[in-house]
């Protein structure tokens, strides 16, 4: 059972919308914070958002603030981002993961979980 299963990118033109999916299971479902990580080809990773089931805290990176908007349905064991007005610049690959609290400059460790990414383009 593969513990985060992401679904929803595409090919979107600038100024549409999409939703992505992070569906949970298994080992992930232990932990209180999913967040929503890209990757464009030639940068480097960025945290784009996060949230917390234990008290719905959220982050969201500077440049989507207003634009994307993260939840989750616990009843479905699945975290959403809407991402409106999207532009070119969130081009990329976007993976969701398991952390062990919801910030910005939170970093990554072995004991968390990726799912296997999905892709985004913003082109006209």
């Amino acid at each position: 059972q593969v513990p985060l299963v992401e679904s929803g990118g595409g090919l979107v033109q600038p100024g549409g919308s999409l939703r992505l999916s992070c569906a949970a299971s298994g080992s992930a479902l232990h932990y209180d914070v999913i967040g929503w990580v890209r990757q464009a080809p030639g940068k480097e990773r960025e945290g784009v958002s996060c949230i917390s089931k234990r008290d719905g805290t959220t982050y969201y990176l500077g440049s989507v603030e207003g634009r994307f908007t993260i939840s989750r349905d616990d009843a479905k064991n699945t975290v959403y981002l809407q991402m409106n007005s999207l532009k070119p610049e969130d081009t990329a690959v976007y993976f969701c993961a398991t952390q062990l609290r919801c910030a910005g400059d939170y970093v990554y460790t072995n004991y968390d979980y990726w799912g296997q990414g999905t892709q985004v383009t913003v082109s006209s």
